[in-house]
């Protein structure tokens, strides 16, 4: 399941990078929670939670159906 969240995130890492930031993937778990660290503008962004759960968590979601959650470490 990791190539397929890669894959998925680096479909959303261009709006991210134009911003000046990036998402490293940091771990897959086996029950479907993705854990990832925001970098560059988005690690300092107020708005990062949003980006996290409106953008990437969506995207991944769509992409992987046994995704449950994406949190931020």
């Amino acid at each position: 399941m990791r190539e397929q969240v890669e894959k998925a995130l680096d479909k959303v890492r261009g709006a991210l990078m134009a911003e000046g930031g990036n998402v490293e993937l940091v771990d897959v778990s086996e029950d479907g929670v993705v854990k990832v660290r925001l970098t560059g503008a988005c690690g300092c962004c107020p708005m990062s939670q949003m980006t996290l759960k409106m953008g990437i968590e969506q995207a991944l979601k769509q992409e992987i159906p046994q995704i449950k959650e994406v949190i931020s470490v």
